[in-house]
């Protein structure tokens, strides 16, 4: 989609092509004032700006629209409009051993029930080695350390995700 068709989509349209980019609801609605937009780097800055106005709620609001790294079966079926994004940022797990799939299965349990919300990581570019080292070592971090890094690895996200957007 261009700059241009982006910006002329009726409202709820682009309600649900932003929504694509981030789950959280409120940020959604914080950037509509935003449109339409100059360029892209407009749409960038304010799109970091506002997701840092969020709240932890909204935060984690945005979690839940993740499919869990390496979790194949749920990216494909309950995260569909975004599967094609997903599947790119995570495609280094697919060719990743069984051995590795399953500790990041098990690694990702022991997050959610520590921090109470999926593992957030800007997956694009990282293997899924690279991916359960990152975990493990966030295992280790205190809620408050950690939700901040997760809103940040979804702000990346976030950020990747609306310049596949405005192509």
């Amino acid at each position: 989609m261009t700059l241009h068709e982006l910006n002329i989509l009726p409202t709820e349209s682009l309600k649900q092509e932003l929504f694509k980019c981030c789950g959280s609801a409120n940020w959604v609605n914080k950037m509509l004032p935003f449109f339409p937009a100059d360029d892209l780097v407009e749409i960038l800055e304010d799109a970091e700006e506002q997701w840092y106005a969020c709240t932890e709620e909204d935060w984690k609001e945005a979690f839940t629209h993740h499919p869990k790294i390496g979790d194949v079966d749920s990216l494909e079926k309950k995260f569909a409009a975004t599967a094609q994004w997903a599947s790119g940022e995570q495609a280094t797990v697919n060719t990743a051993s069984r051995d590795i799939i399953s500790d990041l299965a098990a690694a990702n349990e022991s997050y959610e029930k520590k921090f109470g919300y999926i593992f957030i990581v800007c997956a694009t570019g990282k293997t899924a080695e690279e991916m359960l080292t990152l975990l493990r070592q966030r295992l280790s971090n205190g809620p408050e350390e950690e939700i901040k890094i997760a809103m940040d690895e979804q702000n990346k996200i976030t950020l990747l995700r609306l310049q596949k957007l405005v192509l």
